[in-house]
């Protein structure tokens, strides 16, 4: 059977997090963030996080109110809706303090926007149990915008980029069947800046060249000079690339002279 979820570094650092945050000494803040760039594989680290601890997930989107929010919780927790954000706010405070569950609320960047940060901060309060953060790469710096919530930050854990190691836990996900020499795999690391997301899509269309050809195997040199998922947009294309080549504009030819020089018309 082919695996979904490879253990990869970030899944370890983020498990290895909420570990620290669950077993904190009294009187030591709970909460945290992990954080990094988009693509690098939080959200697959935050779902086995989760299973691992049992831990209640909420994924913030950006045009999401409080209400929205609250009620969010409360459905995951599996509680029903109230009238008012606060009294849900204070119902979800209330459960998480009496099952002792952590907390996860991924792409909590989008928590800043609309300042619903403080109303994770409430909940946090009326809690004092483990709340992980899970957001982009400047999460930490806007954070410090709101004092009263980074100062109860226990630690702050970076997301790894994807390396070789990695990769090589992502192929029997993305180019199942098929044997990816360690030449390619290198240069697709390289190519694609530690996104855990460019990685697999380069992987997945190694095993598509592969299948094509109707190899097993797949190697830099049949790669060739096929350009990788690096995450740069495409080079602008000119009109005349959409042209047959005998309806191109033909350059513009000056006639000489005797002399070398130009020709009077």
């Amino acid at each position: 059977m082919t695996p979904s979820i490879a253990p990869l570094r970030n899944v370890a650092a983020l498990i290895g997090l909420v570990e620290r945050v669950q077993s904190r000494a009294f009187g030591l803040p709970g909460m945290a963030t992990f954080y990094g760039p988009s693509g690098w594989g939080k959200t697959t680290a935050v779902t086995v996080a989760a299973n691992e601890y049992q831990a209640y997930f909420v994924e913030v989107k950006d045009y999401w109110t409080p209400t929205d929010l609250v009620q969010k919780i409360m459905h995951e927790i599996g509680l029903p809706p109230m009238r008012r954000v606060t009294h849900m706010a204070d119902a979800i405070s209330a459960h998480l303090a009496r099952t002792d569950r952590p907390l996860i609320i991924d792409d909590a960047q989008n928590l800043l926007r609309k300042r619903m940060i403080e109303l994770v901060r409430d909940i946090y309060k009326g809690s004092q149990g483990t709340l992980i953060l899970v957001g982009e790469e400047k999460l930490p710096q806007d954070l410090t915008r709101w004092e009263n919530i980074h100062s109860l930050q226990l630690a702050w854990e970076p997301a790894l980029a994807c390396n070789l190691t990695d990769a090589q836990k992502l192929v029997p996900i993305y180019a199942s069947g098929v044997d990816v020499a360690s030449d390619l795999l290198e240069a697709i690391v390289e190519a694609s800046g530690g996104s855990m997301r460019r990685v697999a899509t380069n992987l997945a269309r190694a095993k598509e060249l592969a299948k094509g050809r109707g190899q097993r195997s797949v190697d830099l040199q049949l790669w060739a000079n096929r350009a990788f998922d690096t995450g740069q947009p495409p080079a602008v294309r000119r009109v005349d690339d959409f042209r047959p080549a005998a309806a191109r504009s033909p350059e513009t030819v000056v006639p000489l002279g005797p002399a070398g020089k130009a020709a009077r018309a």
